[in-house]
């Protein structure tokens, strides 16, 4: 290994933990939660501070990393793309030594995968993916455990993923393969998923539908995301004529399990990808979702930093 390259553990994508180590982090997760619900002060990273590096503008990943550490007992350090543009005004490792150097926790929420590989190839602190092109952890994550806190063990269970073949589908089919459940994917021509992206070698946890309705048949959750995910906004037109028939409906939800769940990162687009009598209806858990982004990452940032609690 180089001088001054990385020795922390990061949290770049889904797979760079395993089974065992999400099984510790959602129990740490529902203590976490069940303590800040009964107004519990839980400070166990006073004097640590967390850099938030934006590329990309965000709602629920800033307030919930921010609020989280907060929470926790440390402080916050925020850059956007004004105060610091990785890669321009100077080398994306140049900013990794001397960022790292003054704090004890980086996330950055930007592009290209490979930017945020290089800055955790030479971070002396811990990096977490706030959202990539390719892949969004920290919002699985969030919607795991929210699946398991609403209906108990994911494994054996049926997630169908209709829409685009984008960093949140990305990051399902790495969730599957780890967490031994199936992931039915259908997304219009163009936009397919893509195992090679994933990283995924266990072909039989992804099975590929033409139609959204057959693959929303038997799933315990049904999931979505919008159409036009950020950075691809000039595809925008030709996208809404792709989708069309992409837009989970009432009838999609009739088809999953009885007692299915729906989820939606956020934000979305009531009568494009969703309807809104799904996301506003009795099946739909998006607030418990997007709650759960600053539990579970309040239990990742915990785990980067001090390691295993007892």
């Amino acid at each position: 290994m180089k001088p001054g390259m990385s020795l922390s553990k990061h949290y770049l994508q889904f797979k760079d933990f395993r089974a065992e180590e999400y099984r510790y982090l959602f129990e740490r997760t529902a203590i976490i939660k069940k303590r800040f619900k009964n107004y519990e002060k839980y400070t166990p990273l006073v004097d640590r501070t967390l850099a938030m590096i934006f590329e990309k503008a965000s709602t629920r990943t800033r307030v919930s990393f921010e609020a989280g550490m907060y929470q926790m007992g440390g402080s916050v350090v925020n850059l956007t793309t004004g105060d610091s543009q990785l890669g321009r005004a100077e080398p994306v490792e140049d900013s990794a030594r001397v960022i790292s150097r003054m704090v004890d926790l980086v996330m950055i929420r930007t592009y290209e995968q490979t930017k945020i590989e290089a800055f955790a190839a030479n971070s002396r602190v811990p990096v977490i993916n706030g959202l990539t092109n390719e892949y969004h952890p920290c919002q699985i994550l969030a919607d795991v455990f929210t699946y398991i806190e609403q209906r108990g063990s994911i494994a054996g269970k049926v997630v169908a993923w209709v829409g685009d073949g984008n960093n949140m589908a990305n990051t399902w089919l790495q969730a599957a393969d780890i967490l031994g459940f199936t992931l039915h994917v259908s997304t219009p021509g163009g936009y397919e998923i893509d195992p090679k992206v994933a990283g995924v070698t266990n072909g039989s946890c992804v099975k590929t539908f033409k139609n959204p309705l057959d693959a929303c048949r038997g799933a315990h959750l049904v999931t979505t995301d919008v159409w036009t995910s950020m950075g691809y906004e000039a595809e925008n037109e030709a996208r809404m004529k792709a989708f069309a028939d992409w837009c989970v409906d009432r009838e999609m939800m009739a088809a999953a399990q009885a007692d299915a769940l729906f989820m939606h990162c956020l934000p979305a687009h009531r009568g494009e990808e969703v309807e809104a009598e799904v996301i506003d209806g009795p099946q739909s858990v998006v607030w418990d979702e997007a709650e759960n982004r600053m539990h579970v990452q309040k239990a990742l940032m915990e785990y980067l930093l001090l390691g295993r609690i007892g």
